[in-house]
């Protein structure tokens, strides 16, 4: 998009430090079921199918209390244009538990974001039966990469669909020009993906189970499009929504730190950081800060610079509530930016935070400089282990082995994202709304981290207070956890949230 150039720098999940693409390699040790090929013959590789055949192999979780068996599959769906010719491979991995009723059966397709991210995130480190403990305090980049089994697993209430886009993971587009323009796009992305959860469906025989999307991130703000382009294009109706750590609204993103929306929207988890810091914090222990941004603070941003009194007044009052200096306040006149308010709030600790945790920190490396230069503890922290563990699950548990490279995040599909023209930013919102209004039966669960600067949850809470009672009343359920962005990596916010999951499919 041409009216936001820094977009790209404030979006969710990625930072180019982060992109690293890593050559396959076998994992050593792990414990490998035997294979099998999956009920029906493996088809024949198609002109143009660079990905292997898909395999399925048995597999089983403990739940603590109980074991799930399952059936997991690894393939990919192609994609071609109106003449046939192949435009994209997208790869997939899928788990249907055993002994279910297949036509009543729910199946929920789970999305990450970037634009330029896999699934792995959500797959491996979230819901799916094998989890990756990864993204606190201490964690490092050469922490073994080696899966658990996952009890908040999504998987005793539905089967798991998990979708690469092209680009990631091992999913590719195929040619240049016009396709990659196609792929790499706002509206080309929700396109290719809605076609994919459609196939998968028909080609499983799984057209009469209820549908559900999850999307993580850039994925929350996919999962409400795709949801209105499967009931009015594709002809598949959709029983729930999961936004974890969404964007709905870029419009709340322009004109960085002069807009007093996203300044007043980021100052509670800026505030919540910094308790946090002195003890544990939760979304009540913040509720001053939120009164303060929604009330005078935003009318006091709106008032601007001229009148000294009310900067004054800005300053101090977001000061006492950050437990930053008023000095260091004053310089940008009560306007914190994330940045300089991580390195400034741990600076006496020789640490700067993690803008997907602010509680999560690493040494600084320049301590001394004005200005410091670092990777992320989280987003770079979980790279090198979860890329790892990505390519040794796939290849050497479930024997699929495609070639090439595997992209956890992708800087190629980001930088060559099209974001659209025009005068509005990107909004999920109103596609939210539509398919609740569509559909009075779609239930919605929206999820934050308290302490995620990267998406903030009162800049989704004032984007969803747009939608009228009569459409969420009781078919929207916000939550926010402890944690940041990958709020999943806390136990204890894993399990609220796996309840709260709970609330949705039973409401069936």
């Amino acid at each position: 998009m041409r009216l936001i150039p820094t977009l790209l720098a404030a979006i969710v999940a990625f930072s180019p430090a982060a992109v690293r693409s890593q050559e396959e390699r076998p994992a050593e040790g792990r414990d490998r079921p035997v294979r099998e090929q999956a009920a029906r013959p493996a088809p024949e590789r198609r002109e143009g199918i660079q990905l292997p055949p898909p395999v399925s192999v048995p597999g089983s979780v403990d739940l603590g209390d109980s074991r799930i068996a399952y059936r997991v599959t690894a393939g990919s769906i192609d994609i071609r244009d109106g003449e046939g010719r192949l435009t994209a491979e997208v790869a997939f991995t899928a788990y249907v538990r055993d002994g279910q009723d297949a036509a009543s059966r729910p199946v929920t397709f789970a999305f990450n974001g970037g634009p330029g991210a896999s699934s792995a995130y959500l797959h491996l480190a979230a819901i799916g039966p094998k989890r990756l403990a990864t993204g606190n305090e201490g964690d490092t980049p050469s922490k073994p990469p080696v899966l658990q089994d996952n009890r908040e697993t999504w998987l005793g209430l539905t089967d798991l669909v998990f979708i690469d886009p092209p680009g990631t993971g091992y999913s590719r587009a195929v040619g240049s020009g016009d396709a990659g323009r196609q792929h790499f796009s706002v509206d080309g992305d929700i396109a290719v993906l809605s076609r994919v959860v459609q196939r998968w469906l028909a080609e499983n025989g799984r057209l009469t189970s209820p549908t559900y999307l999850a999307g993580e991130s850039y994925g929350g703000f996919r999962v409400p499009r795709i949801a209105a382009r499967l009931q009015t294009g594709e002809g598949v109706g959709v029983s729930g929504l999961m936004l974890l750590s969404p964007v709905v609204d870029f419009g709340t993103r322009t004109r960085g730190g002069d807009n007093p929306v996203a300044l007043a929207a980021r100052l509670p988890s800026f505030v919540a950081v910094a308790r946090e810091r002195d003890g544990a914090a939760a979304r009540e222990s913040v509720a001053d800060a939120e009164a303060y941004a929604t009330g005078e603070y935003l009318t006091d941003l709106v008032r601007g610079d001229a009148d000294p009194e009310t900067v004054r007044r800005r300053v101090a009052r977001v000061a006492a509530l950050t437990g930053l200096p008023e000095s260091f306040v004053a310089r940008s006149g009560g306007r914190i930016e994330t940045g300089p308010y991580l390195r400034e709030l741990f600076r006496d600790r020789g640490r700067v935070g993690s803008a997907y945790d602010g509680s999560v920190t690493t040494p600084d490396p320049y301590p001394t400089s004005l200005r410091t230069s670092y990777e992320d503890p989280i987003l770079d922290g979980m790279t090198a282990p979860l890329t790892s563990a990505a390519i040794a699950y796939t290849r050497d548990v479930l024997g699929w082995k495609p070639e090439g490279r595997y992209e956890l995040l992708s800087r190629e599909v980001n930088r060559r994202w099209n974001w659209g023209g025009g005068l509005n930013p990107p909004d999920a919102v109103g596609d939210l709304r539509s398919v609740m209004a569509l559909d009075p039966s779609v239930r919605v669960v929206v999820a934050h981290g308290l302490t995620d600067l990267v998406t903030t949850y009162l800049e989704t809470k004032v984007a969803l207070d747009r939608i009228p009672a009569s459409l969420s009343g009781d078919r929207l359920k916000f939550a926010v956890y402890p944690g940041g962005h990958m709020f999943y990596s806390r136990d204890g916010s894993r399990r609220a949230l796996r309840a709260d999951i709970d609330w949705l499919y039973r409401q069936r």
